[in-house]
């Protein structure tokens, strides 16, 4: 039985009692029912103002049955409300706990700061993207209940705490995301994350343009700002609209065939050190190579055939998913 139908009961039970004994005193005393109702109040709240009139052998009778009925209807809905509050309160407890204990047992996940509009569409594209888990830091109360709903795991607090990045996970956890509106915090967050991980990789939210150096210093290690590649990506449209076309459908579309991923080249992978045009790659896979990321940082766009693939290198493809899955297990790299 449920706390709810329980109250309802009780509800009922005391609406029963407080009709008896109006209907009760109207008849054996003769009183009307307004006397009659408060009679029945006095006497089942015990407030002890007196009798309305003075009554009979048989009123006092009834008053004596109100009064105990009163009271075991009382007990009953304070017993429920209580027995509901306390049973809500252990079950957000527990909640809370093993909550807890799942965020500790992760290793290699994400944190994103703040779910508002940046923060959300992050989460939503990490987890259509990758099996890797992430970790939410939310400090407002009303938007926890949304992250909950999305499937997120999540933090209630202020990610300028360092408590409260420790709770999410931030000495195992592979990348943070800070997308809080408040410049300062996230400088403040990227500076405190970095502290207690130097190696974490930080992505951060400038809200102004220019304000990317600052997030730079503080230890970011990529910065973005959603005004100016909204401005960019507006402008792509209206002067290159095929180009952005093919490019919105080989990247966000999750319905084609075709994608555009990035490849890790890890120690074991069966290329390192063949050529591209020795690798199959383009006639086996049916892949284009688009660029390779050195592991000196230099990107090689459009790169030739003769030009080798080594260890550390990322290999940016486009082509058939079939054929980026084959390419990963070739590097060496089968996680998405």
């Amino acid at each position: 039985m449920t706390g709810s139908r329980n109250i309802a009961i009780a509800a009922l039970l005391l609406g029963f009692v407080l009709s008896m004994g109006t209907a009760g005193y109207a008849i054996v005393e003769g009183w009307n029912l307004l006397d009659s109702l408060y009679m029945t109040v006095i006497t089942l709240t015990t407030v002890g103002y007196g009798e309305v009139h003075p009554v009979s052998d048989r009123g006092r009778v009834l008053t004596i049955m109100i009064l105990f009925s009163g009271i075991g209807v009382g007990a009953y809905l304070i017993g429920t409300v209580t027995q509901i509050l306390v049973e809500g309160r252990l079950l957000q407890v527990m909640g809370r706990k093993k909550l807890e204990r799942r965020i500790k047992a992760l290793q290699g996940h994400y944190v994103v700061c703040g779910y508002g509009r940046v923060g959300r569409i992050v989460c939503e594209e990490i987890k259509q993207a990758k099996p890797t888990p992430l970790v939410v830091i939310e400090k407002d109360s009303s938007t926890t209940a949304k992250v909950e709903e999305d499937g997120h795991l999540y933090i209630l607090g202020d990610a300028t705490e360092e408590e409260c990045l420790l709770k999410a996970g931030i000495l195992s956890a592979k990348s943070l995301v800070t997308a809080i509106d408040s410049e300062a915090e996230n400088v403040y967050i990227t500076l405190t994350a970095k502290g207690l991980n130097p190696k974490l990789f930080v992505l951060a939210r400038a809200g102004k343009i220019g304000s990317e150096k600052k997030l730079l210093r503080a230890g970011a290690d990529r910065v973005v700002s959603p005004h100016q590649i909204g401005g960019f990506r507006m402008a792509q449209a209206l002067l290159r609209p095929t180009v952005t076309e093919f490019l919105d459908f080989a990247i966000q579309d999750p319905e084609i065939e075709l994608k555009m991923e990035e490849i890790p080249v890890s120690a074991d992978s069966r290329l390192t050190d063949v050529t591209l045009v020795e690798s199959g790659i383009r006639q086996q896979l049916d892949l284009i190579i688009v660029a390779i990321k050195k592991a000196t940082g230099d990107m090689l766009f459009n790169p030739a055939s003769h030009t080798y693939i080594q260890t550390g290198d990322t290999l940016i493809a486009l082509g058939p998913r079939q054929g980026l899955n084959k390419l990963r297990e070739l590097l060496g790299n089968t996680k998405l």
